[in-house]
């Protein structure tokens, strides 16, 4: 099992991350709460990681701090919720929030998070709310990458199309919050607050 990954992080194209560690090139998922918090590309990067084997396919994902992994393992615990939905709660809300929404069983904050619907949101709110205490421990500060890709607004639509936004919801985020100069996580950070009405 691959508990913790130290390396050169040599790409990050949300949701995805190549770390390589010994001459190896270590594949990963991660929330945007971790990548909003990564160094540029070329620099020395400690990720907790998550591995994940199913009957056809194995994972990898990768989180900065110990209360998004410990959040991301006791989603998948809910019945209906898998690593998908894990990912874009982290990406949504942080966990600070989410421990918030869960014990105050506000439903309607949880349905906000795509992937979430009523039933889901209540059997979260069931089933996590003695597991959340502690989540929001530390929070990530939102610092975007200094190395810009060449296309912020193109790589953000496609990383909030993999979170499980629909395309035309998408779209139209990216040309509310998009201003130029903007780098992909900023564009992100901001369609998902915007999303969630924050």
């Amino acid at each position: 099992m691959i508990g913790r990954l130290r390396g050169i992080l040599v790409s990050k194209q949300p949701p995805w991350l190549m770390v390589e560690v010994g001459g190896v090139g270590y594949e990963l998922e991660a929330p945007m709460s971790t990548i909003y918090d990564l160094p540029a590309t070329g620099k020395e990067v400690t990720l907790l990681t998550h591995y994940a084997v199913k009957e056809d396919s194995v994972a990898l994902y990768g989180f900065l701090h110990e209360s998004e992994r410990t959040l991301f393992r006791n989603l998948q615990k809910v019945s209906g919720i898998g690593a998908k939905i894990s990912l874009a709660v982290l990406s949504g809300v942080s966990t600070q929030e989410f421990a918030r929404f869960v014990q105050a069983s506000d439903v309607v904050a949880l349905t906000k998070i795509p992937g979430i619907g009523k039933k889901t949101a209540e059997r979260i709110v069931v089933e996590l709310r003695d597991r959340v205490d502690g989540l929001g421990a530390s929070v990530p500060g939102f610092s975007a990458a200094s190395n810009a890709p060449l296309d912020p607004a193109a790589e953000a639509t496609v990383a909030l199309q993999q979170l499980g936004y629909k395309p035309a919801e998408v779209t139209r985020l990216v040309q509310k919050v998009a201003v130029p100069d903007d780098s992909a996580e900023t564009i992100i950070r901001k369609a998902l607050r915007a999303a969630l009405g924050s």
